[in-house]
């Protein structure tokens, strides 16, 4: 269960920021669906608050004659019919736009180079619309003033004129949010072209402070320019307007500052939750790439990274595979060739009549059979500390104090002969295997050339264990150890061993004391 509040959860419930956006994996008929309720809804509250907020301030609250009957008798019924005419006019051209360009989601399909940078500059194509819809606002509004009481012209054409700007910037920022989804299927493949980042997060930023802070200081300068005209301004008038239009300058400049704020907060906090994961050790994670600036670029490097990441802990597991984690971690730390002495104890374990084996089965069942075998050896070698450094046909050499060291490097060998003996007695009872345990100075380190390295141990103790387990296929434990290692084991491991006979084993001059589990 993923605990409440966690990066896994807020990657997992709001993969491009937020609810409203919906998860990562919906199907193109609940995007299109969740893309044209948000971008419906947003076009026309936006447009309908600001059509409603420049009528309240262009006929009641600027400064200006009185309009003319004529004049309030139009705007009366040429406002309300021309918002209902733009925001009918605007969802079409809107929602029959989007549908062309995002057209490759319908299909179920990556988008081509040209579509993806079409589905990057939608929000701004849209925002044209509006823009268009409300010029032609301007101009028809300021025109039919001009008619009927110029001196009201200027008051109606700057107002309109800054209502547009902020209402269509406000509308962009909505837009770029509801197109987040459409926008991370879009760069699902590669980072955002490099000819969107030139108008980037910095020009964005710029834009949207002006839009936020200067325009609304326009309009206040634009008031003053008005009252000074209008001579007959009485204080409470002044005072009303002033109040008024400083609620709308920090109304708009917090809405506009929220949403770029979070247009930027949303692509970063993506990787600031997937930075925790991987910390975490979560090396299987992708975010979503749903911005076009530089923020996009950080998600795709980003994505990129953990890929790298993942890569590379696989080649690192399948290295660890086939030459152990011990050995890796020694060949991250060093690549120098060479080794040094320290004592170290080991096994060697063979089985039993392999050629007749081999002689009585297919390949496939010998094959089987020998998997079944290691898997044996290298679970009790690895339970007790152990490597196994290489598998030699049918036997395999597992070493215990290199190239990790060991308290007891000689009482967990003999610990793990003695249960591998019985494991390979209970699991596999048609095959017997003889093992070897002694211990010694060895040459551990790293042999052969500059391109091709191996790990291993060389010396005496890994002649005299070969050895031994040839001794130990003709026993009836099928297990024979050194007394060399039984000495060199912790008093509880050795209780476990009794001496027997001395032996010279072949290769060797010097006689080998043997011992064997009692």
């Amino acid at each position: 269960m993923i605990p409440q509040g966690s990066p896994e959860l807020a990657l997992k419930r709001r993969p491009f920021g937020s609810w409203l956006l919906g998860p990562a994996d919906q199907s193109p008929r609940m995007l299109r669906f969740r893309l044209q309720v948000l971008m419906t809804t947003f076009s026309i509250g936006t447009n309908v608050i600001g059509a409603a907020i420049v009528f309240a301030l262009a006929i009641f609250v600027l400064p200006g004659p009185p309009l003319v009957e004529e004049l309030q008798l139009v705007e009366r019924v040429a406002i309300p019919a021309y918002v209902v005419l733009a925001v009918i006019v605007g969802c079409v051209w809107s929602t029959r736009l989007a549908r062309r360009v995002t057209k490759w989601v319908d299909e179920d399909r990556p988008a081509t180079r040209q579509e993806q940078i079409a589905t990057l500059q939608l929000p701004l194509r849209l925002t044209l619309i509006e823009v268009f819809l409300w010029f032609l606002a301007c101009v028809l509004f300021t025109v039919l003033t001009v008619v009927l009481q110029p001196e009201n012209a200027l008051r109606i054409a700057v107002t309109v004129f800054d209502g547009a700007i902020i209402t269509c910037s406000v509308s962009y920022l909505l837009t770029e949010f509801a197109l987040r989804p459409v926008a991370a299927r879009a760069l699902a493949d590669s980072p955002p072209p490099r000819r969107l980042l030139a108008a980037g997060l910095k020009a964005r930023t710029v834009f949207f402070w002006a839009v936020g802070s200067g325009v609304p200081v326009a309009g206040l300068m634009l008031a003053a320019v008005l009252a000074l005209i209008e001579q007959d301004v009485s204080p409470t008038r002044l005072s009303v307007m002033i109040l008024a239009l400083g609620i709308v300058a920090i109304g708009n400049g917090w809405l506009l500052t929220l949403l770029s704020a979070r247009s930027v907060v949303a692509p970063v906090r993506s990787v600031r939750h997937a930075l925790t994961l991987i910390g975490d050790g979560q090396l299987d994670v992708r975010i979503p790439v749903f911005d076009g600036t530089e923020l996009g670029s950080l998600q795709a490097g980003f994505n990129k990274m953990a890929e790298g990441l993942r890569e590379r802990e696989r080649i690192r597991d399948l290295f660890g595979r086939y030459v152990g984690p011990e050995v890796v971690r020694e060949a991250l730390s060093s690549d120098r060739l060479g080794g040094e002495e320290r004592f170290a104890a080991v096994l060697f374990v063979d089985l039993v009549g392999s050629t007749e084996l081999a002689a009585e089965r297919t390949p496939t069942e010998v094959v089987q059979l020998l998997n079944r075998f290691f898997a044996i050896v290298v679970d009790e070698v690895v339970r007790q500390g152990g490597f196994v450094n290489k598998f030699a046909g049918d036997a395999a050499l597992a070493v215990f104090g290199a190239p990790a060291e060991l308290l007891d490097a000689a009482g967990s060998a003999l610990q793990a002969g003695r249960t591998l003996a019985r494991r390979l007695a209970e699991e596999l009872p048609e095959a017997s295997a003889g093992i070897g345990v002694t211990a010694g100075i060895v040459v551990a380190g790293t042999v052969g050339d500059v391109r091709r390295h191996e790990y291993t141990v060389i010396g005496d103790p890994v002649n005299e264990a070969s050895r031994l387990s040839e001794l130990a296929k003709i026993t009836a434990a099928h297990l024979i150890a050194s007394m060399t290692a039984v000495e060199k084991a912790a008093p509880a491991e050795a209780a476990h061993w009794r001496p027997d006979d001395q032996v010279t084993v072949r290769g060797r001059s010097e006689p080998t004391h043997l011992a064997v589990p009692r």
